[in-house]
């Protein structure tokens, strides 16, 4: 039985064999060659080192920032971009405006930027920026900070950019931000002058309108000066743990805490594409230990109701089993530690944490801590850009956090996805459906938004497992991870992966269900003694799985793959021909007199139109 600790937020206890001065080298190991590679695959490279000041009474901080920046590209670079998010949450703000135009606004958003003072607004302010050691020209633009360079970076070069900045935490209104709802002081996620991702499609800058990120793959050294009754867990591994001392439970140790108003954190974290933390004076800490030398950490109000308290208790166990289930179907947590913190104003997965809301019920508290804890594997690990594939980010996310639940709680679900094929039906239904390619900022609504990214994109998944089975896409997973784990994975690396595991060619699948709106749905044109004709009434093909039940009481099976695949899933259906996209109608002859057709039986394909999928029923 695993022991509940609750001690300080420690550097992870593990041999000297794994940490280095803070570092964890299996994960430079697993990283090793990712950034340059002999197939033409490359990724820029960042290190951050920051040494930030925090006034927790005015929710103001200074920060000095020095950025190591490494062009692996082979392009020649004359501007870099940083991102400075907090410069949404001003009035008139793309953020602001967006959000009270848009037909269903987001509640949590609403107006309220545009109501905020002077005093509650976010910002950073870029006060000097030198470029290895000489001042650069620099213009903040909304949420983009662009800089001309003086000297261009070659393929190949590092360069040095010295940053001095001042920041104001706006009041919680989207992720981040100071006193939260549930009045968690400090939520600090995309805090900091963050460098943007220039990759094979060039720069990526687009303003902060509310969704998303893409990082830049790299090292943080972190200090932090901070009120000294301020608990604060976050992204990374705390390099002096018996100086900050706040839950530390071991009496035989004695501890020389600092006698000023502030305690200075230091934080280091190795690869990674971000950095949070989050504060407050009122934090619980415990630490869960698992067997395998991974410490969970456990951040959250001591001034919780007792039913909440009990929930953040009963969490912890769960948590590592869910650690465990991510671990073997995906692929091994390669860090020492993770955080569940209480902050923000729902749930978002970062570096090594999440940030989610406390006051829940049980089935809640669960839920929400799966999908941010997978969102470690699809995201932060196999690192999507999220402004421009959400789906391969919150789908896969939702399709692997639902097995997860399904199995871990005992639900007994048929298919944990049901709900995500109810939303893909809802805006099919409404009209209001839009390709999955569109951009995150760009959607029309927000329901379109949400149902694309987390249903439709869930449902690639699982109605994978329906064309080439479910064994194929849980090695097909495995394989993304071990061959894109520390990269930023695109649209055609998942479909190659199940292209490679399976020997069924998947083109037609990406083009169909992700870069268009086309629809599937097939039916039962006639049945005549022994004669079966169906019938494909949507645009969208697929392979149909055919369930026959004869008069005699007998039922078989068929598989009828769709020609374009060049192939079939493992099955013990009974193959007949293939049918082709171009014929409209697909004809075969049963083996007995039949009485009963189903299309389908698993319920995986998204047929839109359930009623004429069976016969005789």
């Amino acid at each position: 039985m695993k022991k509940i600790i609750f001690s300080l937020l420690l550097l992870p206890m593990v041999s000297c064999a794994t940490m280095k001065n803070g570092t964890d080298t299996s994960v430079a190991k697993t990283h090793e060659n990712k950034q340059t590679t002999n197939n033409g695959y490359w990724q820029q490279h960042v290190d951050y080192t920051m040494d930030i000041d925090m006034d927790v009474k005015t929710y103001q901080y200074k920060g000095i920032q020095k950025l190591v920046y490494t062009n692996n590209s082979p392009d020649v670079l004359d501007k870099v971009f940083y991102h400075l998010y907090f410069n949404a949450f001003q009035p008139n703000s793309q953020m602001d405006v967006r959000s009270r135009n848009i037909q269903d606004p987001d509640k949590r958003v609403g107006d309220r930027i545009s109501k905020l003072s002077p005093s509650e607004i976010g910002y950073i302010k870029v006060n000097s920026l030198q470029q290895n050691g000489t001042a650069v020209k620099h213009e903040t633009v909304g949420t983009i900070l662009e800089v001309t360079l003086n000297e261009p970076i070659q393929p190949g070069q590092s360069v040095t950019f010295d940053m001095i900045f001042d920041a104001q935490v706006p009041k919680q209104i989207r992720r981040s931000g100071r006193n939260s709802a549930e009045g968690v002081a400090l939520s600090m996620t995309q805090w900091y002058p963050k460098m943007a991702e220039y990759d094979f499609e060039g720069w990526h800058t687009p303003p902060y309108l509310g969704r998303e990120f893409h990082g830049v793959w790299g090292n943080f050294d972190v200090t932090l000066h901070i009120d000294k009754n301020y608990v604060v867990g976050g992204t990374g591994y705390v390099q002096n743990p018996q100086e900050v001392g706040h839950g530390y439970e071991d009496k035989k140790q004695l501890l020389n805490l600092p006698s000023g108003d502030k305690l200075t954190w230091k934080f280091r974290a190795r690869d990674v594409h971000d950095f949070t933390w989050g504060a407050d004076p009122e934090f619980i800490h415990d630490t869960y230990k698992m067997k395998n030398g991974i410490d969970l950490h456990f951040l959250y109000k001591k001034t919780l109701d007792a039913e909440y308290l009990a929930n953040w208790k009963k969490l912890q166990p769960k948590t590592a089993e869910l650690m465990e289930y991510f671990s073997k179907h995906i692929g091994q947590y390669p860090y020492k530690q993770y955080s569940v913190i209480q902050g923000g104003d729902g749930g978002m997965e970062y570096a090594m944490c999440t940030l989610i809301t406390g006051q829940r019920k049980w089935g809640s508290l669960f839920g929400v801590t799966a999908h941010e804890l997978a969102h470690t594997w699809f995201q932060f690990l196999l690192a999507t850009n999220e402004s421009k594939h959400p789906w391969m980010d919150e789908g896969f996310t939702t399709y692997i956090s639902n097995k997860a639940e399904n199995e871990i709680l005992d639900e007994g679900k048929e298919n944990p996805h049901a709900g995500s094929y109810r939303g893909y039906n809802y805006v099919v239904g409404n009209n209001i459906e839009e390709p999955l390619t569109t951009h995150a900022d760009r959607y029309h609504t927000n329901t379109a938004y949400g149902v694309a990214s987390y249903s439709k994109g869930n449902i690639f998944l699982s109605q994978l497992e329906y064309i080439i089975g479910e064994e194929n896409v849980a090695k097909t997973l495995k394989k993304y991870f071990e061959d894109f784990a520390f990269k930023h994975p695109t649209p055609n690396d998942i479909k190659r992966t199940a292209e490679k595991v399976s020997g069924i060619q998947l083109d037609w699948y990406l083009n169909e269900w992700t870069q268009t709106t086309h629809t599937i749905d097939y039916g039962i044109k006639s049945v005549n003694g022994k004669e079966i004709t169906l019938e494909r009434i949507g645009q969208m093909p697929m392979p149909i799985d055919v369930e026959v039940t004869y008069t005699d009481g007998s039922k078989e099976s068929f598989n009828i793959p769709l020609r374009m695949m060049r192939g079939e899933k493992p099955t013990n259906a009974t193959f007949i021909a293939d049918w082709t996209f171009a014929h409209p109608t697909y004809t075969f002859t049963a083996k007995k007199e039949v009485k009963s057709v189903e299309i389908d039986p698993s319920k995986l394909m998204a047929d839109v139109n359930q009623a004429n999928n069976s016969y005789g029923k």
